[in-house]
């Protein structure tokens, strides 16, 4: 029970963090009755092929949060070189990299700069990766990925 005192008290600090810093291209809050998943929200980057876009993630934590990292997966469909069809994401932070000094908002802020500056050496997606130097067939490629795999509300 302490165990979740501590998780509970953490992702309340996060969730402050994140109001006290209001930033128009990111924000989180718990969904449903509990405190352990949350929905995310970023936009793209400005100048980069995610300009204007919006995306919605899943974040699930363990119990163990903040020692270990949240699952988070985008919702939203997302056509990226460490973005699978499935919204799975690659980001050294969230697996080897994390350590609890990283929250909830420097995990968004994270996921939002992976956008525009994908680590194409270790693609969960390759097709993304082969396409990712040239723009044009990216976004072409992007476009058709999301209209393939949108999501109704």
């Amino acid at each position: 029970m302490a165990c979740e005192g501590k998780v509970w008290a953490r992702l309340l600090m996060d969730l402050r963090e994140l109001s006290e810093h209001q930033d128009s291209l990111i924000s989180a809050f718990p969904s449903g009755d509990g405190i352990l998943e949350w929905i995310g929200t970023i936009y793209g980057g400005k100048d980069t092929v995610y300009d204007g876009k919006k995306y919605q993630l899943t974040l699930e934590f363990p119990s163990t949060y903040p020692h270990k990292p949240p699952v988070v997966k985008f919702k939203t469909p997302c056509y990226h070189p460490n973005v699978d069809d499935k919204g799975n994401i690659c980001l050294d932070i969230l697996k080897d990299k994390w350590t609890s000094a990283y929250g909830v908002r420097s995990i968004l802020h994270s996921i939002q700069a992976l956008l525009g500056a994908p680590n194409n050496d270790n693609p969960l997606n390759v097709d993304a990766a082969q396409k990712w130097n040239n723009k044009a067939v990216f976004k072409d490629k992007m476009r058709e990925f999301e209209s393939k795999y949108a999501i109704t509300e």
